[in-house]
């Protein structure tokens, strides 16, 4: 699984993007971010919040319930705002 970070979640983390191996009960956004979160410090302070992170799987925007399988490419994003 490839993830994408942008915006101020890359700059927490401290990387643009990695390629990740998540065990098998990790099967929606949600058990992701879970699983992410608890990966170290940096990845639990820019996934504090999930009302803040956008996702998208495959470059369609998902919600925390969407499936996810190997081979998927997650994108983690702040709410865009345009004016």
């Amino acid at each position: 699984m490839q993830l994408i970070y942008f915006a101020w979640i890359r700059e927490i983390i401290g990387k643009s993007d990695e390629a990740v191996d998540p065990p098998a009960d990790v099967s929606c956004v949600e058990d992701l971010l879970v699983w992410l979160s608890a990966r170290g410090d940096e990845y639990a302070e820019a996934l504090s919040n999930p009302n803040l992170i956008r996702v998208a799987v495959n470059r369609e925007f998902a919600g925390l319930d969407t499936s996810i399988k190997k081979g998927d490419e997650v994108a983690l994003f702040p709410p865009v705002t345009g004016g």
